[in-house]
């Protein structure tokens, strides 16, 4: 419905709709999770153990300098969690880009509030990540460090990896993309150079000065189908309505959060009349914030990072569908750690952006690993991820 038909729509269609949504929303809901196998219904946890949650602050190495609209930056912080119960290991991941606001100090202060010391089940999900969230509000990757990690944890208590509990196939999966920051001419061409016989699709950052420069750089080393992101960059809807038509005549096939985050007026119009469709990134976090998107954005981009983790992530994932938006699984620069966590629930999903792992010289796990352009998920119980190295975690 576009404004003039919403402007002239009557209280009662209006208030019908708003009922039909809140159905939705209870619909998908109750849907979202799926039940947990027979064994892990059966099973008894009779251990005495606690579950021990501890920390340590890593910072990621980038193999070239990450530059979108806005800043550039060679590492990214973060936080690496586990929970030990009974003679196991799962293990999380906080990334904390600069514009999510989190900090390793930060994360480390929320993780000290933590106490799972009450719950002698780590396969009660909701029940210990209801208790997570509730110890303050944001602190969204610091949350999803802990989902993570139990999620892990639980999946080796089970003995099943989550994308069977999903009841997914995990090579049902789309193309991951590989993102080319904002560069010189030369790095870009080196970096779409690397890219090439790995990936089927690029991601390119556009929204600054440059744009036309960046596509028509990397069109003189490939024909590859791109994906673009603008970063909030574009902030006249006009020029960007022209500049994704010109996109579309370049071989792109979808554009990511073209305008700025609030301007959700223009962003409607622009979706409405884009040849390609868009998708949210920064104008969505979370489970609630899927609702106001509806008819302004062709589909959402889910991160980890931003929604606290996988239990939200995957009833964002329906909730979407269930509106019919498209969605895409996406990710911060990290580790294998939380791009397995991400792999395990994407299946079936109509784009990714998992390549966060790929662009760094020091992961410190192995787990899903790319397999002709996608990521595809380890068969390993849990999210599986083991570590490559030695990590030295203190509380």
């Amino acid at each position: 419905m576009n404004k003039s038909e919403s402007d002239l729509a009557s209280p009662d269609m209006k208030q019908n709709r708003r009922q039909f949504i809140k159905s939705s929303v209870t619909v998908a809901l109750a849907l979202s999770l799926p039940p947990l196998p027979a064994v892990a219904k059966t099973k008894q946890i009779k251990s005495s153990s606690k579950m021990k949650l501890s920390w340590t602050p890593y910072d990621l190495e980038l193999r070239h300098t990450f530059t979108i609209s806005g800043f550039s930056r060679k590492t990214t912080p973060v936080v690496l969690t586990k929970i030990e119960y009974d003679g196991l290991v799962g293990y999380g991941e906080a990334s904390l880009p600069p514009y999510l606001g989190e900090t390793q100090a930060s994360v480390i202060e929320f993780l000290k509030k933590v106490d799972l010391s009450a719950f002698s089940d780590p396969t009660h999900l909701d029940e210990i990540l209801e208790y997570v969230e509730g110890i303050a509000i944001n602190n969204t990757a610091a949350k999803a460090s802990v989902d993570i990690a139990l999620h892990d944890l639980a999946g080796k208590i089970i003995g099943a990896p989550w994308h069977k509990m999903y009841g997914l196939n995990k090579t049902d999966v789309p193309d991951t993309t590989f993102t080319i920051g904002i560069d010189t001419d030369d790095v870009v061409r080196e970096k779409t150079r690397e890219a090439l016989g790995r990936f089927n699709i690029l991601k390119v950052k556009v929204g600054g000065p440059d744009d036309k420069r960046m596509i028509e750089t990397i069109r003189s080393v490939t024909a590859l189908p791109l994906a673009v992101d603008a970063n909030q960059g574009w902030k006249d809807r006009h020029t960007a309505l022209d500049m994704i038509h010109w996109l579309k005549e370049k071989g792109i096939v979808m554009v990511e959060q073209p305008m700025p985050k609030h301007d959700l007026e223009n962003i409607a119009r622009l979706t409405e009349e884009s040849p390609l469709p868009i998708f949210a990134d920064e104008s969505l976090q979370r489970l609630a914030d899927i609702e106001r998107l509806k008819g302004v954005f062709s589909g959402i981009n889910i991160k980890l990072m931003k929604c606290t983790g996988m239990r939200e992530a995957w009833k964002m994932r329906n909730f979407a569908e269930t509106l019919g938006m498209k969605v895409m699984m996406g990710c911060m620069t990290e580790t294998s750690c939380a791009i397995s966590a991400a792999s395990q629930l994407y299946s079936g999903t109509d784009f990714a952006d998992l390549d966060g792992a790929l662009l760094i010289a020091n992961d410190c796990f192995d787990g899903a690993q790319l397999q002709n352009g996608k990521i595809i998920a380890s068969d390993l119980p849990g999210i599986g991820v083991e570590p490559n190295q030695k990590i030295g975690f203190g509380k």
